[in-house]
């Protein structure tokens, strides 16, 4: 059974997986289709983090955005102004 989660930051997806050594949780970014793999030593080690710990990781400049380059390119070489 697939869970989604979502918010107006990020979308994900999680569900179990068992056909490793054992169960792990399967966490994939719906925006980007990156996955990421979590057994129960690194989802417990998680759960003891503190929030103030997590927060580098909480930045949104770390995530993948598309870059202006890549708008205007979409745009006909226009800015989201609609300025060359």
């Amino acid at each position: 059974m697939i869970m989604r989660l979502s918010n107006e930051f990020a979308a994900v997806e999680i569900e179990r997986d068992d056909n490793g050594n054992g169960p792990r949780l399967k966490i994939r970014d719906a925006r980007s289709g990156r996955a990421v793999m979590l057994d129960p030593l690194e989802l417990s080690a998680l759960a003891a983090i503190r929030h103030d710990e997590l927060a580098p990781f909480l930045d949104p400049s770390r995530f993948d955005r598309p870059r202006a380059s890549a708008k205007a390119a979409r745009n006909g070489g226009r800015g989201s102004n609609g300025a060359r």
